[in-house]
């Protein structure tokens, strides 16, 4: 079965949302911790962080955020920040608080693979990286490569990146752990595409967007997902709810 990441902004909400993304059939929730200057998400990301921001939401409250949303679900949550943040907190202290909070891993979008090799984390790869550097984030990456599907920032495209079907023939030179793409996958169909090349897609600014509209339109969103992605239970489970 193809692996769907949901991404959802940390905020008052998140621990309904997330419920309601993995009755969807969502397998994993990424929760993004707000940062003032995300330099790889996009307009809505952004603007969901300035939300979240301006509702208080800190580095405490979004760890309390995730605590709420592991008493509510029980698949892998995986907080999703940037390293200036990690500094601020304290790396050690930010990884031992996540994880007594329920968090499963981590991704830190813009600290290096061969940095801080301890801090256990999913690495990110793109169709820039080098082999060398494909071969250092999966040998460091905790469970699963993360498939930058482009260049530049997160958010919705019109149509499937050309340039993952060779970042994943890449990769699969490389390792046999699984491949997750993910940035510009909005729409049922892109991700059947991507899942035809990858082991599972992530989905972010458009569930962030249909996340605003409440759970009951993330749920049906997410089953939408699903069912694309094959599970023939789940499609039918979304269909008689």
């Amino acid at each position: 079965m193809k692996a769907l990441v949901v991404y959802l902004m940390a905020g008052r909400n998140t621990p309904e949302l997330a419920e309601a993304a993995v009755a969807g059939g969502a397998d994993v929730v990424e929760i993004g911790f707000p940062f003032s200057d995300p330099l790889a998400d996009g307009p809505v990301i952004r603007r969901a962080a300035e939300r979240a921001l301006a509702e208080g939401m800190r580095t405490r409250a979004c760890l309390d955020c995730l605590e709420q949303t592991r008493e509510r679900v029980g698949v892998p949550l995986i907080p999703m920040t940037y390293a200036s943040l990690l500094e601020a907190y304290g790396y050690e202290r930010f990884a031992a608080d996540a994880r007594s909070a329920g968090a499963h891993s981590l991704i830190v979008a813009d600290l290096p693979a061969g940095a801080m090799p301890e801090l256990r984390r999913v690495q990110l790869v793109a169709p820039t990286s080098t082999d060398d550097r494909l071969r250092l984030a999966a040998e460091h990456t905790d469970g699963w490569l993360y498939l930058v599907t482009l260049t530049g920032t997160t958010g919705a495209r019109e149509r499937l990146s050309p340039a993952l079907a060779g970042l994943v023939a890449r990769v699969r030179e490389l390792t046999n752990l699984p491949l997750y793409a993910g940035f510009g996958i909005s729409t049922p169909e892109q991700a059947a595409q991507a899942a035809e090349l990858a082991d599972g897609v992530v989905v972010g600014s458009r569930a962030v967007e249909v996340a605003e509209e409440g759970p009951d339109a993330l749920h049906a969103y997410v089953g939408s997902l699903r069912a694309a992605l094959g599970d023939p239970a789940k499609a039918l489970a979304q269909s008689d709810a």
